[in-house]
């Protein structure tokens, strides 16, 4: 990544391929592979899904594209609040609107003080599944051992110090010998790994139940707390509002389409996160497993189906190795706007500026690897009554999910579609000014504020 001081433009992505790798890989994430599978088994199978596409086309569509044609607007910079700044003052407006961008670094800043932590547990059961501990495990042995895990400082303190070293590393080499040469190797052993696990669940699994859950609506189980759960789950599995999108935007040449890619981006990502229900739940089938496990369903449940199954070792494996590689493409994704927007807030080299980050992320995130054990009775808020019982991991999650996220989303929107200059952002965006153009106007303006604003209300207030 190229420092990102005023008046040196950004280089540029090798090619569109290693933009879509590397805008894939930071899009799909353990959201897609941990959460996408039990969230659906919470809430009714294929209805879920099918409200889920809807909001992920209808609202993550236009946001994606808004900010790629941020960044690539903003020309002279990475960072995500020079961006936006950058765009503001071609509109004639107030360089504050920087702050804007300045709120999604700060959300995708506080993600990953506990992203980091949850990325090392997936290290730590792939090291377990190909030692073979999962081998004839029982239910109450695998819970004990997540709990052990949780309950082993030092051990949790190791594996986020390796996320973060690892994803300091990658970051401070730059655009191409860092990122793009990263998730060239991370995404084959994605998409990989996803393809023998398909092949293995239906080996062993239930596919017809597993089939029938996914793709056979019953709308019946659509409440409304269920449609606003499709909408907050669409939203955060693209990685909107998080600056990632900007700042990947500002290295795009003028050659790349934007509207055509946004759609490749936002439907890889929900493909992956479809293709690991099919690989999750054809074995939650065969073995009578609870369909609303929840969180538990890949820490806790799956290492008893993996101890239980001919060739468990090598494919429970397998499996938490797509979790690292999920994980470690959203990482490097993540960090790259916060060494942009530390490179141009302090100017420094993309080196120091990577292990000054680094070394914050590293030192707030021991806050939630000690949340699971000595800091887990520690409840800094709990003269507030909704954060009575909350950890350091637990108030992080909240604010970056339901406050910075959906504020900084929100204010996108108004920004993109009422403010920027809206001829220049509709050459940014390659669209003639005619109904997709006007359709796009209308979802940003109006559809993803209500839909936002939704998500805002539900989360602070739900």
């Amino acid at each position: 990544m190229a420092v990102s001081n005023p008046g040196k433009t950004p280089e540029h992505w090798s090619s569109r391929f290693a933009f879509l790798l590397a805008s894939v890989g930071f899009a799909v994430g353990l959201g897609n592979i941990w959460r996408f599978p039990y969230v659906v088994g919470e809430n009714g199978g294929s209805a879920f899904v099918l409200v889920y596409l809807l909001f992920a086309f209808g609202i993550g569509v236009p946001l994606v594209m808004s900010e790629w044609a941020i960044g690539r607007r903003g020309k002279t910079t990475a960072s995500a609040s020079g961006s936006v700044a950058e765009v503001a003052t071609q509109a004639g407006a107030s360089v504050a609107w920087g702050g804007v961008g300045g709120i999604a670094v700060l959300a995708v800043f506080v993600l990953m003080l506990f992203y980091t932590t949850v990325a090392g547990w997936t290290i730590d059961y792939f090291v377990r599944a190909v030692a073979g501990e999962f081998s004839a495990i029982t239910a109450a042995e695998s819970r004990n051992l997540f709990a052990e895990l949780m309950a082993d400082p030092p051990r949790l303190l190791f594996w986020h110090t390796v996320v973060c070293a690892l994803t300091v590393y990658i970051n401070s080499r730059g655009l191409h010998a860092g990122i793009e040469r990263a998730v060239k190797v991370l995404m084959p052993m994605l998409f990989g790994c996803m393809i023998v696990m398909l092949g293995y669940s239906m080996a062993v699994g239930d596919l017809g139940a597993a089939a029938g859950f996914l793709l056979t609506p019953d709308f019946s189980q659509m409440t409304g707390e269920a449609t606003l759960m499709a909408l907050g789950q669409a939203f955060f599995s693209i990685g909107v509002a998080m600056a990632v999108m900007i700042t990947y935007g500002s290295h795009l040449d003028g050659q790349i389409s934007i509207p055509g890619n946004a759609v490749i981006v936002v439907g890889a990502d929900t493909l992956i996160a479809l293709l690991a229900g099919f690989a999750i739940f054809p074995i939650v089938f065969a073995h009578g497993l609870p369909l609303d496990s929840g969180e538990g369903l890949v820490f806790e449940t799956l290492p008893i189906v993996f101890g239980d199954l001919p060739g468990g070792r090598l494919f429970g494996g397998v499996f938490f190795l797509l979790l690292i590689a999920a994980a470690l493409t959203s990482c490097i994704g993540n960090f790259a706007p916060v060494v942009a927007w530390t490179e141009h807030r302090f100017k420094l080299g993309r080196t120091a500026a990577a292990l000054a980050a680094g070394a914050a992320m590293w030192l707030l995130g021991l806050g939630s690897v000690f949340s699971f054990n000595v800091l887990a009775g520690f409840h800094p808020l709990s003269f507030v009554g909704i954060f009575a019982e909350s950890t350091i991991y637990d108030i992080f999650d909240f604010f970056m999910a339901n406050v910075l996220l959906p504020i900084g989303a929100l204010l996108t929107s108004i920004f993109i579609g009422w403010i920027a200059d809206r001829e220049g952002i509709r050459e940014e965006l390659g669209l003639a000014d005619g109904a997709a153009y006007r359709t796009w106007l209308v979802l940003i303006r109006y559809v993803v504020p209500v839909a936002v604003a939704a998500i805002f209300v539900a989360g602070v207030f739900g």
